[in-house]
């Protein structure tokens, strides 16, 4: 190493990254780039961007910060040639430069063209633009909403062309038509406009206009955005697609039900003519008379061709056996009235009141004789009963002696069965035996000790007698008393009064 290698100054590595970041701010701060979007994925989660400009020979990377993101016009996309202005600096965690985006934009109208081929290419293959999804346009809209800015010419000249044909209400949505949020704000008019219900206090359109006057392509762009063309194709209220001039071609146009080459044209093509309307409806209801009145004259004739085929008088005839059957009539009722007097006669000489009496005699014997029967029944009916429930009352007497006998019987008998249980559980229990002198040992753990080995030094003792329980801790064990044999009584003999020499004593 020369003299002049020692005396250079040292740097860290973070001293070094910092002053080349401030050598490559200083130099050249803003500058304004064009190149192809490489590597673009969409936002990150933290929402910032996160791609590379590139061109024939170089490559350098880029920023776009959220916030600045969400202010764009127009967002980048892969393959797309743009012109970014923003600062460049360093990353000092890789060691490579970058440049933080705060503007982009197409680099030229072809980039804007090819952009909107691809959305188009897109957008169709999805379907959007199918003819068998649009929908007819109503004849004459009671409501028609209309999507413009509120401040323009456009809705002056929808407004003034719509009094002319055939005035209609119409609900104006105030939208931004060019710049930053405008194709947001006409995607949200559109579905706002469908999400009125029936019958609301704002009524729902029948028709829908998007209207816009003309301009260039970017400031038609709005209308090539995704959201708004989707919104547009999403619409259940049938669209018409009003923006620009008659040579402008948005994707907006493609999605609508129908597109009009300027907003005026919008306005006819959603109402007819009220005028013409009026007159051709004066025409038919002339030719609807005029083709009545025919069928009327044309009827009238046949009636009187089929009235010549009649005879002269067809009453005639009619007439004559009218006049035979009023002859005939007053006879017929003089007949009819002597044959009803020679029946009513008959019938009257049966009628005669001793005839009656004698029936009516005869009918109360009759009834007499049935009461007597009657009552003679219900008191031989009556003394049956009485006897048939007396009978079952004795029974049921007897019944309830032989059950309640029969129950003290149970009773003593389970009585005395339950004293004999109760005297085997007294000879059988333990008690018993403590009762006597004995006492019951149990270890800590509640358990009874039968044998000495089983009682260790130290142990703690549960000892129980008849009165009651006493703890105690053991000793040693000083000597083991072995067990006498068990001396089986002579057959026979019984000592009484003292025990027996081979029987140990409780007490010693």
């Amino acid at each position: 190493m020369n003299e002049s290698q020692a005396n250079i100054a040292e740097f860290t590595v973070s001293e070094l990254s910092a002053a080349l970041k401030r050598t490559v701010e200083d130099a050249y701060g803003y500058v304004r780039v064009r190149g192809e979007v490489s590597g673009y994925k969409g936002p990150h989660g933290s929402g910032h961007v996160y791609f590379a400009l590139k061109d024939q020979g170089a490559k350098i990377d880029g920023v776009i910060w959220k916030m600045t993101f969400a202010r764009m016009r127009m967002k980048p996309e892969e393959g797309m040639e743009v012109i970014v202005t923003g600062r460049l600096t360093t990353y000092p965690n890789r060691s490579s430069y970058q440049i933080i985006v705060e503007t982009l934009e197409p680099a030229g109208l072809g980039a804007l063209m090819a952009l909107l081929e691809e959305r188009k290419r897109k957008l169709a293959a999805e379907g959007l633009f199918d003819e068998a999804r649009k929908q007819l346009l109503p004849f004459l809209p009671e409501v028609i909403g209309v999507i413009t800015s509120p401040t323009g010419a456009v809705i002056r000249d929808i407004l003034h062309r719509l009094g002319d044909r055939f005035p209609r209400r119409v609900i104006v949505w105030p939208v931004k038509v060019q710049g930053d949020g405008s194709a947001e704000q006409v995607a949200a008019a559109i579905a706002g406009f469908n999400a009125l219900p029936e019958g609301g206090r704002i009524p729902r359109p029948d028709l829908l206009i998007v209207a816009r006057g003309g301009g260039s392509l970017e400031d038609l762009w709005s209308f090539n955005e995704e959201i708004v063309v989707r919104a547009a194709a999403a619409s259940m209220i049938p669209l018409i697609s009003a923006v620009g001039h008659e040579t402008d071609v948005t994707l907006i146009d493609f999605a609508a039900d129908k597109r009009a080459p300027t907003p005026t044209a919008a306005a006819e093509i959603a109402v007819p003519v009220r005028a013409e309307l009026i007159a051709d409806l004066m025409s038919k209801a002339r030719r609807a008379l005029a083709c009545w009145q025919r069928a009327q004259e044309g009827r009238r004739s046949e009636l009187r061709a089929l009235t010549r085929a009649l005879p002269k008088d067809p009453l005639a005839e009619p007439r004559q056996d009218l006049d035979d059957l009023a002859s005939r009539l007053p006879r017929a009722l003089r007949a009819n009235a002597q044959i009803h007097h020679t029946q009513f006669s008959r019938v009257a000489g049966r009628l005669a009141p001793q005839l009656l009496r004698s029936q009516v005699e005869r009918r109360r014997l009759r009834l007499d004789g049935a009461t007597h029967r009657l009552s003679t029944a219900l008191k031989t009916y009556r003394y049956t009963h009485l006897v048939r429930i007396e009978r079952a009352r004795e029974r049921v007497t007897a019944f309830a002696k032989r059950a309640e006998r029969a129950a003290w019987a149970v009773l003593d008998n389970r009585a005395a069965r339950l004293e004999r249980a109760g005297q085997l559980l007294a000879a059988f229990s333990y008690r018993g035996v403590l009762s006597r002198g004995f006492a019951l040992v149990r270890d800590d753990a509640g358990r009874p000790l039968r044998t000495a080995t089983a009682v260790s030094s130290g142990m703690a003792l549960d000892i129980e007698f008849t009165d009651g329980r006493v703890g105690a801790t053991a000793g040693g064990i000083s000597k083991r008393i072995e067990s006498p044999p068990f001396a089986r009584p002579r057959p026979g003999r019984r000592r009484s009064g003292g025990g027996d020499d081979n029987q140990g004593n409780l007490f010693g």
